[in-house]
Formats: C-alpha cells, structure tokens, sequence
C-alpha cells in the first residue's frame, strides 16, 4: 500500500542540503514508496470544520545542486494524507501554536501527525526537562533577575537562557561576581516581562554536548556530541560547535529510559535529547536535528528507522 506523506515546514529552498534533518527523512519517506506533500505553514487554511492546505506535490533528490522538485499546488484537506511532518523550526511564537490547532484538528480526523500538535504545544523544549527531576543539574526559572541572582550565588556559576531560544541563542554564562550579571539578567527577562531559566554551569560541556535522537522512546545507539569552538562555552553547531559521533554512555541510556516512556505517551515520535555530562538540560521536540551527522559518522539510516516506525504506527491503525 502506497502512504501519503505531507510536511510543513520552512521554505525547502533554504535548508542546508549537507546536515538537514528533514531532507533526510523526505528522501528516507520516497524510498520506501511515499507519496510527498510539501506545505509551509502559510499554506494552511481552516474552511469551514475542515482543515486543509494549499499542498504540492514534491519529489527529493540526493543532489546537492538540486535537491527537489515542486509540481503546481492543489488545495486538499489535510485528512487526505496519511500522515504529516511538522517540521517548522523555532520560533516558538503565537503564529507556531496557531499552526499546532490546525494541525490538531486535522488529527482528531484521523491525520497522523509527527510530533502531535498538543505536545508541541505543552512540552516546552526547556521547561519539559524539568518534568524528569531526577536527570536534570540544578536548575531555577523565573521573570525575577533577583531569584536568578541568588542562584547564580548558589552555584557559583551558571548559565541562563530564555525559554523559547534555539541554536544557543541568547545564552550566556555568569560566574559569581561578574559585573555584567545584572545587565544579562535584565535583558534576558526583558525586566522581569520574560521568563529565563537558569542551570548550574556544567564544565563537562568542554567534552561536547550530546544530541541523543529517540524514536517512539528509544534511542539510537549513538550521540553527537557538539565541541565548543574555541572561546566559546556553547556547543551548538549553530554557535561553531564541532559534532564528534560517541556510543551512548550508561548514564545516557539510563535517562533515556526515565524519559521515553512519557515521550510515547505523547505521541512524541521523534525527539532529541540534549545531554552534556550526567545531565539532561533539554529536550528537544520541534524539529530535532542531526540526522545526517549520525548517518555519515556510523553507517546509520535514523530516518529509516522513523519511517518504519511511522509506517507501523499506520498499518496498525488499518488493521
């Protein structure tokens, strides 16, 4: 039987061919028979009870000149697809949660929708850590740069990040007695207007800090651990990190195990976790990344695996 396979997700003429995630998964999803449905999220549309979207079909190619082709678009409700990847990156603004009630709708009529909408909704990427307390390195999150200040007193050194950031945006690190701390504290809460969050400085983060990919709540054997560059204390590849493959430790493996089952529960199909040291400081659940790096490094085929995966979740739903 031949699948439907819809995607939203940013304009696909601007994605990095070499490392991005969802090319990978696109091509993963042709191989195996899939029909491609490319939207972005201007495309969608709610007529009436029906949610729908301006869809056209795609076809991906393993070329780095040319790496797709678009045919004209058609107007088609969503339900008409077997299922659909949400793959908007961050941010995470009032426009994303708006996306997630349409896409919700189109769920609750049969859609299959990786990750579920409600979850991206509820799982924010830094707060959602705090759900497996026994993982995580001390952490506080408040609009008060004071209640920052006496952690940062606490610990003695510490790094804070807004809540809705991603590729290491907007983190600093603050040792105690930094003349800057409170000007960084002002300006992340924006003055007490924005939420922060603030986690014991880890200095294990010199050995990289670890993407962990999960599918349906089990990790893939390996991790990328992304190295600081030098001068830097953010191993983001976004921010110049260096991605070094390594086998999951025990430690990783065990917080897998403490967070995997909820992730199933939430119909969290795809998810990276962020682990630098003994502790897990994210968990990533838009659009996890690093796909490509893992493929190439080990041999793998992670989006296979999704897709497989997927096409189970699809086969049961049939039968």
């Amino acid at each position: 039987m031949t699948f439907s396979l819809g995607v939203v997700m940013d304009p696909i003429d601007q994605i990095k061919y070499h490392k991005d995630s969802t090319l990978a998964m696109l091509l993963a999803a042709q191989a195996r028979g899939f029909a491609l449905w490319y939207m972005e999220p201007g495309d969608l549309s709610l007529n009436g009870d029906t949610p729908s979207a301006q869809m056209r079909p795609l076809r991906v190619m393993a070329d780095a000149q040319c790496w797709y082709e678009l045919a004209p678009p058609v107007e088609r409700p969503l339900q008409e697809l077997d299922v659909l990847l949400q793959r908007q990156d961050p941010p995470f603004d009032i426009e994303y949660v708006y996306t997630t009630y349409l896409l919700e709708l189109a769920e609750q009529r049969g859609l299959l929708v990786v990750n579920r909408p409600r979850s991206l909704r509820d799982c924010n990427e830094k707060l959602f850590a705090t759900w497996f307390r026994e993982c995580i390195p001390p952490t506080v999150v408040s609009r008060r740069p004071e209640v920052l200040r006496r952690f940062l007193a606490e610990q003695g050194n510490i790094v804070v990040k807004p809540l809705g950031g991603m590729g290491g945006s907007s983190v600093f690190k603050i040792a105690a007695g930094d003349p800057n701390t409170n000007v960084i504290l002002e300006t992340l809460t924006e003055r007490g207007r924005c939420y922060a969050m603030g986690q014991r400085y880890l200095p294990e983060i010199s050995q990289g800090d670890k993407r962990i990919l999960l599918i349906d709540g089990e990790p893939v054997p390996y991790a990328l651990a992304r190295i600081p560059a030098a001068g830097e204390f953010r191993g983001n590849l976004a921010a110049g990190g260096n991605g070094v493959g390594v086998p999951l430790t025990e430690r990783d493996r065990w917080i897998c195990a403490q967070v995997g089952p909820t992730l199933r529960e939430r119909g969290l199909l795809f998810v990276g976790l962020d682990v630098i040291g003994d502790y897990l400081t994210e968990v990533n659940v838009t659009s996890p990344t690093c796909i490509q790096e893992l493929d190439r490094q080990f041999g793998l085929d992670i989006a296979g695996e999704l897709m497989q995966a997927i096409e189970q979740r699809l086969s049961a739903r049939i039968g």
